[in-house]
């Protein structure tokens, strides 16, 4: 069962690829372009999420353990990541695909988020995380907090979320595009242009799919990028194969997916970058390592699992991430090309 893994990685690197979906062009976007479309797409995302995943612990499928909010830890590792994946020119999931799309650039930040995740969660690092991480407050839900059901949460982050994707697709003017070589599936897999809102929408069902496989082979935890590669890291160096799991099939075959969709759509190459983006890649992809470590989670796990989960970690996690990116690409860039943007150059467009 832990092979299924293996077909969730691969199908979610397939997706990201093509729909070109990376949250730190989204989280930027709110600070420069002043636009939330991308952002609004990530907030139906873990709407969609959200619904199946208590849908699932209301069937008893799942079961999902009371945990602590560890504030400090996931304040500063939040802001921490946010501010090195832009630094990084990408967030977990970004980075991945990335490189399976033969950005050189992206295999340093990748190599480093890795190892710097491994040092903190298993090596000489891992006493000062779990110090932290102790420093919590003993209430980690929200609707605990609240003394209300999740379905109340769940059920107006949906609304929320449905207005937002009516308001930024209603009226949306067409963009002109060359015309297409292909029809059918393979036009629509390998050639048009994905709505944003239609690959979040896709990608929070399977993360929902992921619950239930990843349950199924003994792992009772949603999608997680951190972790597995911090433990793919660890079993390279260590031998140690109780590291290999779920988790690490899933997080390996995010860049199969992703190279698999680039290929076919002829995006993929490599792409060398100078000496100043390879620094900055290297210790963009420390950052994030360290930041994730210690928040507890990425944009994955905190930003998409932990935020559906309805906990405080998810929810200050993301809020600081997205702080943090601002701050880091005001001070780094100085302006910015928005997320939509920037799929729209990556490659011509086909109707």
């Amino acid at each position: 069962m832990p092979l299924t893994g293996l077909v969730i990685g691969g199908v979610l690197g397939f997706i990201l690829q093509r729909g070109r979906y990376c949250t730190t062009g989204a989280f930027r976007d709110v600070f420069f372009a002043r636009k939330t479309r991308w952002f609004s797409s990530f907030i139906l995302l873990i709407a969609v999420h959200a619904v199946g995943l208590w849908a699932l612990v209301s069937l008893g499928v799942i079961h999902l353990e009371s945990k602590g909010f560890p504030w400090a830890a996931t304040i500063i590792g939040a802001f921490i990541f946010g501010a090195s994946m832009v630094v990084a020119g990408g967030c977990a999931t970004g980075t991945y695909y990335r490189a399976g799309e033969g950005l050189v650039g992206s295999w340093f930040a990748l190599g480093m988020y890795a190892l710097t995740a491994s040092i903190m969660k298993h090596g000489p690092l891992s006493g000062f995380t779990e110090s932290m991480r102790d420093i919590e407050i003993s209430q980690g839900a929200i609707y605990e907090t609240l003394h209300v059901s999740p379905w109340v949460l769940t059920v107006i982050l949906a609304a929320v979320a449905a207005w937002l994707t009516i308001h930024h697709n209603r009226g949306r003017a067409k963009v002109a595009t060359l015309p297409p070589r292909y029809s059918g599936v393979k036009h629509l897999l390998l050639e048009k242009r994905w709505n944003p809102f239609a690959t979040a929408a896709v990608i929070g069902v399977i993360a929902t799919v992921g619950w239930v496989l990843s349950a199924a082979a003994g792992r009772n935890s949603g999608l997680g990028v951190t972790t597995p590669s911090a433990n793919l890291v660890t079993y390279l160096a260590t031998g140690d194969v109780e590291l290999v799991d779920w988790g690490v099939y899933f997080t390996v075959s995010l860049i199969i997916g992703s190279f698999i969709a680039a290929k076919a759509s002829g995006e993929f190459r490599l792409r060398v970058p100078d000496a100043t983006t390879v620094v900055k890649s290297i210790l963009g992809g420390i950052g994030m390592g360290f930041g994730a470590a210690l928040a507890g989670g990425c944009t994955v796990g905190n930003g998409m699992v932990q935020t559906a989960m309805m906990t405080w970690q998810g929810w200050v996690s993301l809020a600081f991430m997205v702080i943090g990116a601002g701050v880091a690409a005001k001070l780094t860039i100085g302006g910015g090309t928005s997320q939509e943007a920037a799929s729209e150059k990556k490659a011509p467009v086909r109707a």
